[in-house]
């Protein structure tokens, strides 16, 4: 499937089939999209948390207001960003590039030491932000990736995310949730959503092209 043909085929699932799992070996591709999307300055600031489990995901419905999707979908993906940049976190990182390139670091030992003073000299909040920025291009990854596959996905916002956090011991790991998507296999006889057309700005619209800005 060409990648134009698969963005048309997705649309945000509304009805999955709940008796219908989805493919360890389609999974795996998109979690591992997930973790293959870049991030500023390669940080990857968050976790991606995976429930498949029925009555975990029955749990938790009533965080998501009862948006049905969480219980009928095959697996749920939570998108958890870290509270706040601290050395630490990305002191680990740093030390994993030079475990994985075993190159010469020095130009990157400055780089790192630098993002450490910006990051850490900024307040939680600008820096929580800018962590659920990176998140959220994890989260397009995922999406592109399963409608490459055929599997069916839905972007979930509309909750508590406080309550998400202390119900799956988030808080305690310094995480905040910020998106959820779930994965699984549309029912089509009963999603209405299924086959209205797609609507979207036609690109005149749409695209803004800038030539010269003097």
């Amino acid at each position: 499937m060409d990648i134009l043909k698969a963005l048309k085929w997705r649309y945000a699932t509304k009805k999955f089939k709940a008796d219908k799992s989805l493919e360890k070996s389609k999974l795996d591709i998109i979690l591992k999209a997930a973790n293959l999307a870049p991030t500023s300055s390669g940080l990857q600031p968050f976790n991606v948390i995976l429930i498949s489990d029925k009555n975990l995901k029955n749990e938790i419905l009533p965080i998501f207001r009862n948006q049905i999707q969480i219980s009928d979908c095959s697996h749920v993906l939570i998108f958890a960003v870290w509270d706040n940049y601290t050395k630490e976190r990305i002191d680990t990182m740093y030390e994993r590039i030079k475990e994985v390139r075993g190159d010469d670091h020095s130009l990157l030992e400055g780089y790192m030491d630098r993002i450490a003073y910006l990051y850490t000299r900024r307040s939680s909040e600008i820096n929580f932000n800018h962590a659920a920025r990176q998140a959220y291009i994890s989260l397009g990854f995922c999406m592109e990736t399963a409608a490459l596959l055929k599997v069916d996905a839905a972007p979930i916002e509309n909750f508590d995310n406080s309550a998400l956090d202390k119900s799956l011991g988030l808080d305690l790991k310094n995480l905040k949730s910020v998106v959820a998507l779930c994965l699984g296999y549309r029912d089509a006889d009963n999603d209405w959503l299924v086959n209205l057309k797609k609507v979207r700005k036609p690109d005149k619209d749409f695209i803004i092209e800038i030539d010269n800005v003097s």
